[in-house]
């Protein structure tokens, strides 16, 4: 089998306007492959037999596929290019979408898509099944998955003003036994996890109304249909009613979830989440006790 010279292999890369090094890989390749001779040297050059013509085409794509692969690969773990998928239980949109923002104008060359749910077992799927590279959620969360915490993050009382656990500095879960309650829907893990909080304390609020939305349930306490329990990430600026915090202080940690060790690109959004921490509005952060920080992560 004839084998091109250095000479030889230089003419070639111009055909194929790829470099030396990549044609001389690919051509070897491709005679091993067909036992076919793909140039044939002349006293004025080389030139591409009929076989290597009919090859020319393909070898140049694989040259340029593999080309735009190291590419992407190395703009990925530079967080200047890629794609970054993530999920998020519906509460925590608050606490993403300050870090997405600041990566839509510091990094505009990675595309972020974000997937919401109410339900952890679907959150838990999302990143089984490969279609989120990570998900921010509260724990605990099954061993299989690789956990990073980001921040922690204040369950708390909302009320309608002047109701009278608001006169209160901090509210006991005991106290809340017998008192009308905006509850959430059963598609929302937060129902499920609230009734287990409340077994274990021994107290039974009365569900007046349900809501599979997270951020409606302090509205619609604030609006004077009851109380309502949510994580302070709920609570937007100007929220009209009463924020009390427990005593003693009740708290979740936030993780982001990945398959496995995450790559350097999701790494990387997650240090930022972790700086970012849970942002409390102002107002809502005077109305908590004094003597019980919001959290060690909270802008």
């Amino acid at each position: 089998m004839a084998v091109a010279d250095s000479g030889s292999i230089t003419q070639a890369a111009r055909l194929l306007h790829s470099s030396q090094p990549a044609v001389s890989h690919q051509l070897a390749s491709l005679e091993r492959e067909t036992g076919t001779v793909l140039l044939r040297r002349e006293p004025r050059g080389v030139r591409l037999t009929p076989a290597g013509r009919a090859a020319v085409a393909d070898a140049r794509r694989a040259i340029e596929a593999a080309t735009s692969a190291v590419r992407s690969a190395r703009a990925a773990g530079e967080a200047t290019g890629g794609s970054l998928r993530l999920g998020c239980a519906q509460s925590l949109v608050s606490v993403l979408a300050p870090v997405i923002r600041e990566w839509h104008r510091r990094h505009p060359e990675v595309a972020i898509t974000l997937r919401e749910s109410t339900a952890a077992d679907e959150l838990h799927g999302f990143v089984d099944s490969d279609e989120v590279d990570l998900a921010l959620m509260p724990a605990p969360v099954p061993g299989r998955f690789t956990i990073t915490t980001v921040a922690e993050e204040e369950i708390v009382l909302t009320a309608p003003t002047g109701h009278p656990l608001a006169e209160q500095p901090t509210v006991r879960l005991e106290d809340l036994g017998g008192v009308p309650f905006v509850h959430y829907a059963a598609e929302n893990g937060l129902s499920a996890w609230l009734d287990r909080s409340f077994a274990r304390a021994g107290v039974r609020p009365e569900p007046v109304m349900r809501t599979a939305v997270t951020t409606a349930a302090p509205q619609l306490a604030a609006a004077g249909l009851g109380i309502a329990v949510c994580p302070v990430s709920a609570l937007s600026d100007g929220f009209p009613g009463a924020v009390r915090s427990f005593s003693p202080r009740w708290v979740r940690q936030l993780v982001a979830v990945t398959s496995a060790e995450p790559d350097p690109l999701a790494a990387r959004f997650i240090r930022n989440l972790s700086n970012h921490g849970v942002h409390v509005p102002h107002g809502v952060r005077t109305q908590l006790a004094a003597d019980s920080p919001t959290s060690t992560k909270t802008r």
